[in-house]
């Protein structure tokens, strides 16, 4: 069997080889996965691997799920994750709606709310809405299981080490505003801060069947784009990578609100506003076309709510973009509404996993 994790028989890396362990639990969903094949697929010896299951067996976080067929001897054992076993919260922080979302360990969704916000509001009676809401969903929480922290998605540029926003586009109050050891201190949680597409790119890297390399585009109350290269989101030293939105398409342009000229998502949202989505859409698709020929990536996703309100004239705009470039790409579609709110929640999940 192909090895696609690699484990060390190292104590000081216990959580590591526990990780990997754990991941391969996830992926193998409701089917499970024997102590065997854990071993082929890590490279553990069975005896690690035995102690591992015992002590995450022990922890709550698996169980044995029945018996399957061997090629010889008793039948194997079968593993499985336990997603109750804790719980993550995702925020994310629209222009204009939040949304805030109880994950379990697996990453489904158990609880969702959802009410308008203006970010432009200002960050004080924004963040008193985000802890009203987080607050309001952890009663939601299933027999009072653990939660882990709480992700928190919103438009960039922002500092994803430092949990700062920058300079939202149209929203320059929020710059330097500590956001998230502001709501740490609220919420009593650890949080994660990142950007809306990051976020999403995430979650969709985490699918079983992802591929290795992608663009996750995004299209709401503004343009961005999530990256993944080798199956891990790349943000940039400032977590600056993916700003599809600000790439100048047009010199001497209309006005942007970040300061330039000309920029994507000027172009595209000022055709949406027109009713022109088979414009915006050709728009969106010089856009990924620059990043399928700067990152040679495997697929381009498509997501936003303008997206998943035309799914179909957007797909294929993009696809007729790509087609007369010569570009062999595919372009999909990330149809989960609460794409971002998702991935946000896997910004604190992620890391039980090794991700």
């Amino acid at each position: 069997m192909k090895r696609d994790v690699v484990g060390v028989n190292v104590p000081a890396l216990r959580s590591h080889n526990a990780a990997l362990v754990l991941d391969l639990l996830r992926t193998a969903g409701e089917t499970g996965i024997s102590r065997l094949e854990l071993a082929e697929r890590t490279g553990l010896t069975p005896q690690a691997v035995s102690k591992i299951t015992a002590r995450l067996r022990a922890d709550g976080l698996a169980t044995e799920a029945g018996h399957r067929a061997s090629t010889g001897g008793k039948p194997r054992t079968v593993l499985c994750l336990v997603p109750s076993a804790a719980y993550a919260v995702g925020v994310h922080l629209d222009r204009d709606e939040l949304t805030v979302l109880l994950a379990d360990l697996a990453g489904a969704a158990v609880a969702l709310r959802r009410r308008p916000v203006d970010l432009g509001a200002g960050p004080g009676s924004v963040l008193d809405a985000v802890t009203e809401e987080v607050r309001a969903l952890l009663g939601e929480v299933p027999s009072g299981g653990p939660v882990l922290g709480a992700g928190v998605a919103m438009p960039g540029p922002l500092d994803h080490r430092a949990g700062v926003p920058g300079r939202v586009t149209g929203f320059p109050e929020w710059a330097g505003r500590p956001v998230r050891d502001e709501l740490a201190a609220r919420l009593g949680l650890p949080v994660v801060l990142d950007k809306d597409t990051n976020a999403a790119a995430l979650g969709l890297a985490l699918r079983p069947a992802a591929p290795g390399s992608f663009a996750y585009v995004h299209l709401g109350t503004g343009l961005g784009a999530g990256l993944v290269l080798g199956g891990a989101p790349l943000r940039g030293d400032r977590t600056g990578a993916g700003e599809l939105g600000h790439q100048t398409v047009r010199l001497d342009g209309p006005p942007c609100g970040c300061g330039g000229r000309g920029c994507l998502e000027v172009l595209c949202l000022a055709a949406v506003a027109r009713g022109e989505l088979a414009e915006a859409a050709r728009i969106l698709g010089v856009g990924a076309a620059n990043l399928v020929r700067l990152l040679d990536i495997d697929q381009v996703l498509l997501g936003g709510r303008v997206v998943l309100a035309a799914p179909e004239v957007f797909a294929a705009g993009v696809r007729e973009v790509l087609a007369g470039l010569d570009l062999a790409t595919p372009v999909g579609l990330a149809t989960a509404r609460d794409a971002v709110a998702e991935g946000a929640a896997w910004l604190t999940l992620a890391p039980v996993f090794g991700k």
